[in-house]
């Protein structure tokens, strides 16, 4: 058996398509997940949870495989893909996070000039001056 895989364009060693190959299905899965979460779920809270932490941490291994892949095939380290990486797994939390506090804030404004009087909660509507 040969040791190497035969991709038509390099021959990349066993041992490192092995993990490229799982890293590339399991992003595929992971993101895929993260997408039947934003189509199922009912609300926009619950819907911006899928994509927030399914769909970060497949793009994560989609990049991981890439990482892999051409530190392999060009026989050197590739690590430009480890900072878009690191830049992805911090800013997409993040967005999410602004996302669903202004839909807090649009539902606290709706509240208020509907003028219900439910008990005080986490978030509080500002006083208009």
């Amino acid at each position: 058996m040969s040791t190497f895989l035969t991709t038509g364009m390099i021959d990349l060693p066993i041992w490192l398509a092995i993990p490229v190959a799982v890293l590339l299905v399991l992003g595929g899965l992971i993101t895929f997940i993260g997408a039947l979460g934003l189509l199922r779920l009912p609300n926009f809270f619950q819907r911006i949870h899928g994509p927030a932490v399914f769909i970060t941490v497949g793009t994560g291994c989609f990049l991981i495989a890439s990482m892999l892949y051409f530190t392999g095939s060009e026989e050197r380290p590739v690590m430009h893909e480890l900072l878009i990486t690191a830049f992805v797994l911090l800013t997409a939390p993040v967005t999410s996070m602004m996302l669903m506090r202004a839909a807090v804030y649009r539902n606290l404004r709706a509240r208020h000039a509907k003028g219900d009087d439910t008990p005080p909660s986490a978030y509080q509507f500002p006083d208009d001056q």
